[in-house]
Order: C-alpha cells, then structure tokens, then sequence
C-alpha cells in the first residue's frame, strides 16, 4: 500500500475538524432538546393543578367543606417550596453586569444603597434598629440578570480559564436556585437605608434577607482562636495549697486520670485532654517554671514532676508550632489568630478551613493596569456629588465615588482581576473592552499582561437621551 501524499493528510485532517464541529453541535442540540423537555414538564404539571383547582371550586350548588389544599402555605413550607418577597433593591455603582467585581473583595471603594421597603415593614428603620453595631453584613439576593434559566452540573469559572468543575465548588450565579450571597461592609445607616461598600452587585439587584457578620460564629480561624483561650472560670475555683498541710488532692484512682488541685489545675487538664500548656502560661507564672517553688508549694509525684520538666523544656523553645518561621516570633497572646498564610497550625486542625488551590493559585495572573493620558485628564473632569460651586453644574459628577483617584482605584481592582469572560479572553483578544462604573463609562484594551484605560466619559454623552 502506498503512502499518503500531503494534499490527501490535509483533507484527512479537515475532516476530522469538520466531524469534531459536528459533534459538539450535536450534543448542544441535545442539551437544548433537554431543557425544552424539562420546561414542557413543568407547564404540563402546572395546567394539571391550574385545572385541578377548577374542577374542585366549581362543583354543584352544596357540597361538603373540602379537606384544606395541600398546596397551603405551611405545606409548602415543609416542601421547601416558598415565594420570596424582595426587602429591598441595590443602588449601586455598577449598572451593567460587564464589569462588575465577581466577588467583593475585588474593587474596595465599590459603593451601594439599600433602602428597606415599607411594604416589608411599616417601620422598616425598626428592622435596622442595632444593625449598626457590626461593621459587615452578609447580603443574599437574586441573581436577577441571569438571562436564562438553565443550569449545568459543571460549569467553567473564569479564574479556571476554561476547565469544568462542579457547580456548587463554585460562586457561579447560574445554579437550580439563582441565590447569591456577598459580605458588604456596613458603611453607615440613615433611617431605612443602608450605605454598604465592597459589593459586587448590580443596580435593581433584589435583596431577600441581610444577617450581620459575626466572626465568632462565621470565621473557622476566629472561632478556633476562642476555643483555645484559657478559661479564667476554673482558675477561679483553685484551692491554695499550704506548705503545713501538704495537702496535693490527688485522685489515686488511675494515672489517666490524676489531676491536682493546685494552681496547675488548668495546665494539668490540658494534659489530660491530650494537648500541651501554652509557653505564655509558663512565662506568666515561675512558680511553675521553677522546680524549688514548685516543691516549697508542694510535692509532686515523680511521673508528674519528670512530665513537668519536659514541658518546660518543650515549651522554652522559640520556634514551637513554627519551626520554619525564620526568626520570627510567635505571639503570647491567647487572642493570636492562625496565620493567613496557608500553612495548618500545630493546634486546632480539625477546626481549620481549606479551600481550592485554584482559588489562591488561580491559572489567571493579576493584570497590571494604567491610563492613558487622555484617560487621566478625562477622569480628572469627574467631581464627587458632595462638591458644588459656580460653573460646576453642567460638568460630569459622581453618584456614588467621593473623588476622582477613588474612582481611578475601583477600576484598576475591576482590571487587574481580569473580568473578560473565558470566550472573549480567547476568541476576543484584540477587541474593545466596555463598562460602566457610577456615572462613567471606561473603554480599555487588553495585551499580554496589562489592561490600558483608553477613555472616560459621562454616561449621559455616551446614551444621549432620545
């Protein structure tokens, strides 16, 4: 058998571009022929109730009292089946989704109102009564913009530029239920409105519930920071020992469970629990760090007084839990958090939060971002909604942002994080890059590694009114 010529490996490689092509078309078909046959079901069963509710309401002249529906409102509550009313609707500085921070964290100076609906509440500045006392509140909503409806098990995170991975390891906003959740700082609170900051919601986002942020109870690094403070309740109860009566109260029942009541009490049951004194309990007190007052207070057993010796000379040590720490030093304080770094403690590992490598590591690097000239005079013409004075009032002004380097600020955030999506960060590199901050618009371009603003300008010229 002869060997192919170049013209017919050529065609042979076109075809099997042209059958990969078909393929995934196919099964894009499929999807949609999925999706239609869900939606089909679901007004099929909804005709069915619709007609089955008539038939029950229109039956003769006297009839018995029907059983109560099933479809009543606690029934529907214990199916999970619930109708949310919106509390509220955002007023932010993003209008558009293009552009938006998809996460809070992103763009700092990023600014939004919440006014509580009175038809909520008939006093909505009660629901806010002590509100003011956190500095953050979780805010759940609708993602309202979704465009359709429909939902797939794997989906692809920008920051994973194009891999698949499951929906709820994600903050996708294309889910079975369209529920969102930010942590907004809470700026202040004037009668029923709150000024939150840090958000990453659009204008006319409906809210359905705010909760305040309690690190204690949300944050797994403060909660196990409090769980490991020494408990000042039993150093309340110790009995003072005597050198008269040498009296030590030891339970002779098992040496698992030997404790003393002694000024040691607490150090002692730490032992017991399996765990170690802190360095800063030895240094606060040298009763116990030196063995002639420990034996002018008492005597100890020789096991106890060995382990006790053991300990000082474990925790003496300045690089405990942090032998690679290169000579720093590690805090005494009890309130001493974990270290953000991602390295695990030496304490409290079952109460540790992980989180994905692509998350900290994400195969998207940070842009650097900067202006063009032109861009720089532009937003230097932008004057916050607080400032006012002659010839001011025909010039473009803020709504949301106090100053033009803030609004200079929140875009780099917004650019240096990259929001193209996954199709226009490869199959529309070289085109114009659009969106919306407060009352300007931003033009930019993206090359290898940076995004340069190329213009700014008021929202009202960009869309003249008809």
């Amino acid at each position: 058998m002869s060997p192919r010529c170049g013209c017919c490996e050529e065609h042979i490689n076109k075809l099997h571009q042209q059958v990969s092509v078909m393929r995934k078309e196919i099964k894009n078909l499929r999807q949609m022929l999925d999706s239609a046959a869900r939606a089909h079901r679901k007004h099929l069963a909804s005709v069915q109730a619709a007609v089955s509710q008539i038939e029950l309401c229109g039956g003769g002249q006297e009839q018995a009292p029907s059983p109560p529906s099933i479809s009543s409102p606690q029934a529907d509550l214990e199916q999970g089946n619930i109708q949310t009313v919106p509390i509220g609707y955002i007023s932010s500085c993003f209008s558009v989704k293009n552009g938006t921070p998809r996460q809070p964290t992103v763009c700092g100076p990023s600014r939004a109102k919440l006014q509580i609906r009175q038809r909520v509440f008939n006093n909505p500045d009660h629901a806010l009564l002590g509100l003011e006392q956190y500095s953050h509140v979780w805010i759940i909503f609708l993602f309202h913009k979704n465009g359709h409806l429909n939902y797939k098990a794997k989906v692809k995170p920008p920051r994973l530029n194009g891999q698949r991975v499951g929906v709820y390891s994600t903050r996708s906003p294309h889910r079975p239920n369209a529920l969102g959740l930010t942590l907004a700082r809470l700026d202040r609170i004037e009668g029923d409105t709150l000024h939150l900051s840090d958000i990453d919601m659009i204008a006319g986002t409906p809210v359905l519930d705010i909760k305040p942020y309690i690190p204690e109870y949300d944050s797994p690094g403060t909660r196990m920071s409090v769980e490991t403070e020494p408990d000042d309740s039993n150093m309340d109860a110790v009995v003072p020992l005597n050198e008269e009566t040498n009296t030590t109260n030891v339970h002779k029942d098992s040496d698992a469970d030997a404790r003393l009541n002694i000024k040691a009490d607490g150090m002692v049951a730490e032992w017991n629990a399996g765990s170690l004194p802190s360095k800063h309990t030895f240094e606060n007190d040298h009763s116990l760090t030196n063995p002639s007052s420990v034996r002018s207070q008492f005597s100890l057993p020789k096991h106890l007084h060995h382990a006790l010796e053991e300990v000082k000379a474990y925790v003496s040590q300045d690089d405990i839990c942090q032998p690679k720490c290169d000579d720093k030093k590690v805090s005494d304080s009890p309130e001493a958090k974990p270290s953000e770094s991602g390295d695990r403690p030496c304490f409290g590992e079952d109460n540790y939060s992980t989180i994905a490598d692509w998350i900290r590591q994400p195969p998207v690097a940070s842009l650097d971002v900067r202006f063009t000239a032109h861009a720089e005079r532009q937003l230097a013409e932008f004057l916050p909604t607080h400032l006012s004075g002659p010839g001011e009032s025909d010039g473009p002004r803020f709504k949301f942002l106090r100053s033009a380097e803030e609004a200079a600020a929140a875009i780099r955030a917004v650019l240096s994080a990259d929001p193209r999506s996954v199709y226009r960060r490869t199959r529309c590199r070289d085109r114009l890059f659009f969106f919306t901050l407060d009352t300007a618009d931003i033009t930019c371009w993206f090359g290898q590694g940076f995004a340069e603003v190329l213009q700014v300008r008021p929202v009202e010229r960009h869309f003249p009114s008809p």
